[in-house]
């Protein structure tokens, strides 16, 4: 992106890509920043094909001509780079979301092209690994799925099998409050207790069930031992002790008890299901993790500025590619 002009709203965000040169140096600048090399070979003997905007491997070899997309979450994508970027920032900066007929509308593309484009930069969205949480850890669950009473009955009988959360998906939240500096991505731990500056982050996972072995694993895997770790009162917590510093609230009787609570993570479900019912109506168990993608880097990112955001999932789309036929379950990624 230049760096005489940053676009801050999505008004300037349409005018300025709306010249497909910017456009294209904004990728470049993205995909090479230390200048073009072919993605097949890797030579940076290539030349540029103005007419096209395309360029040319001056190497003998298969695919010798490559265009921006390539290597990143637009490749094969008719669509051009002036509505991705669009969409874009409307994913990146709207609280609750926008649904892929919204997106249609918006761009003067197809519902089922709203929806590839949705998908892809969610992709884009997910963090990868984080540094393992320290200090004071909330950790919670929820179930996503439609109300019993709202269902078709053909549906609910194949949908409901039991009472409670049967036929609904689980889903675990971990929080770190205070434990995120949007300007320093890698949180030295001496530096952990100047919270002021820092803002809460989140992790949320599918998980298959709530039983102990599912939920202290997931625990044991993003949380430094010795951390102070909050829960509600269920018994699948229960042993954690020797690790951390756990406290639990019975939210029968109470839900906050000085500094011991729960109400991070619960603010974040809140936040989560309005989008989901509000925006998105029906989401498939299939394709939840994706949206929980979504989700938490809107709130991990929520200190920064909208043009900051839309440039943080910018500078996830390199490296990243996800088919329609991957996408759909109709094939497998390979490792």
């Amino acid at each position: 992106m230049s760096a005489e002009f940053t676009p801050n709203t999505l008004i300037e965000a349409i005018r300025y890509f709306s010249d497909p040169d910017i456009c294209l140096k904004t990728m470049v600048a993205l995909r090479w920043p230390d200048g073009v090399t072919c993605p097949t070979c890797g030579s940076n003997n290539v030349g540029f094909i103005a007419t096209r905007r395309m360029w040319e491997c001056k190497t003998k070899h298969s695919r010798r001509q490559f265009s921006a997309k390539v290597g990143s979450i637009f490749e094969d994508s008719p669509i051009g780079l002036d509505k991705w970027f669009a969409a874009i920032w409307l994913v990146a900066n709207c609280k609750n979301g926008i649904s892929s007929y919204e997106v249609a509308r918006d761009l003067d593309v197809t519902q089922k092209t709203g929806w590839f484009m949705l998908q892809r930069i969610r992709f884009a969205m997910q963090t990868g690994s984080f540094l393992k949480m320290a200090g004071q850890v909330e950790a919670d669950e929820t179930y996503i799925g439609g109300l019993a009473r709202n269902m078709h009955k053909h549906k609910k009988e194949k949908a409901i099998k039991g009472t409670g959360g049967s036929g609904k998906t689980i889903v675990m939240g971990l929080l770190e409050r205070h434990g995120f500096d949007k300007s320093q991505k890698v949180i030295d731990s001496l530096d952990r207790d100047k919270k002021s500056k820092k803002a809460s982050r989140v992790k949320a996972t599918v998980v298959p069930d709530t039983r102990r072995n599912t939920l202290q694993s997931e625990v044991r895997t993003n949380v430094e031992a010795g951390a102070e770790l909050f829960t509600d009162e269920l018994t699948s917590y229960t042993g954690l002790a020797p690790e951390y510093i756990h406290q639990f609230v019975n939210h029968a009787e109470e839900y906050v008890r000085g500094h011991v609570h729960t109400n991070g993570m619960e603010n974040f479900w809140s936040l989560l299901k309005r989008t989901i019912k509000g925006t998105y109506v029906s989401v498939e168990p299939f394709h939840l993790f994706r949206y929980l993608d979504e989700q938490s880097f809107r709130f991990n990112e929520r200190k920064l500025t909208d043009g900051e955001r839309f440039q943080e999932v910018l500078g996830g789309i390199v490296g990243k590619r996800l088919t329609y036929s991957e996408l759909t379950g109709k094939e497998f990624p390979t490792a």
